[in-house]
């Protein structure tokens, strides 16, 4: 696996993402196991709705991915993996990521709803 140098705006999206504990938990419970929704918000203690608003930020960010199978019984199940991934947060890489920011608090205006 390649450390992959992201944009600024890639970098506040997944920093932004990461810094959340329930979405922390969910990296580390997928990076266990790839699972799906019902079995993840029972074994984390929160809500499927929950879980499902911090799934789609983090597949937004590019931190995990799903896919849907059928089980046994023919029900479809869409079960998320996390996706390797590697950053190197030093100053150098924020600085190198800092000149590719778009326009000054588009990120944050897209993230305005909160974590």
């Amino acid at each position: 696996m390649r450390a992959v140098e992201p944009t600024g705006d890639e970098l506040l999206q997944m920093l932004s993402t990461l810094a959340n504990p329930h979405r922390l938990r969910v990296v580390a419970a997928l990076f266990r196991e790839r699972n799906y929704v019902s079995r993840m918000a029972r074994e984390l203690g929160i809500s499927r709705p929950l879980l499902q608003v911090h799934l789609r930020k983090l597949e937004a960010a590019g931190l995990v991915s799903a896919r849907l199978e059928l089980s046994e019984d023919g029900k479809a199940m869409k079960f998320y993996e996390v996706n390797q991934f590697v950053y190197t947060l030093t100053p150098e890489a924020i600085a190198a990521a800092a000149v590719t920011l778009t326009a000054p608090g588009a990120v944050e205006r897209d993230n305005e709803e909160g974590p």
